[in-house]
């Protein structure tokens, strides 16, 4: 994202990468200058009232065309056991499909496995991701979105259409979503 703006992400930044450190109350403290949330972060400094969103990759565009997240799968696992991997892809879609309509009960689902111990702020983030257009979104065009971008940074050698003729199968989405819409 920084390399598209114009940025040198290795030159224009220093990262924080060590992991006892909290990056969230370093942001919060002001001693850093930027952080890369996920839910419920973003909840928890809007209610500290800590900073302001620089990008909001939910709604900004371009990224907000795509998907935020890809499933994969290792090759020889998936040719080995389609059957087996066509129920996990149904079943990730189907509790995606869960979060988009039932926020709250998901949170309280979270809350009560003690996975997170903040209904509210798991509350807003299931309600604010939009977890209901996994049906719109194009995942070959999202991936052709996200490998040039890392192709023109550097990051990835191969082109975008050389990764997705080798490395893609879309044919077990393209049935579960054929599936899913009734």
């Amino acid at each position: 994202m920084a390399a598209q703006v114009g940025l040198d992400p290795e030159k224009d930044f220093q990262w924080v990468v060590d992991p006892k450190v909290k990056p969230l109350d370093l942001f919060a403290e002001g001693n850093i200058d930027a952080f890369l949330g996920f839910p419920p972060e973003p909840q928890e400094l809007r209610a500290r009232h800590a900073g302001h969103v620089i990008l909001d990759t939910t709604v900004d565009r371009p990224w907000s065309q795509y998907f935020c997240c890809m499933l994969a799968g290792n090759r020889e696992y998936v040719q080995r056991h389609p059957v087996a991997t066509r129920r996990v892809m149904r079943a990730i879609l189907k509790a995606t499909d869960l979060c988009a309509n039932e926020p709250a009960r998901v949170a309280q689902n979270i809350v009560g496995r003690g996975l997170t111990g903040q209904y509210d702020y798991e509350r807003q983030a299931l309600s604010e991701l939009p977890y209901y257009k996994w049906r719109d979104y194009d995942a070959e065009d999202t991936l052709r979105f996200y490998a040039l971008r890392l192709h023109e940074a550097g990051l990835l050698k191969s082109s975008p259409q050389k990764i997705i003729a080798e490395n893609t199968d879309w044919r077990f989405l393209a049935e579960v979503k054929r599936e899913l819409r009734a």
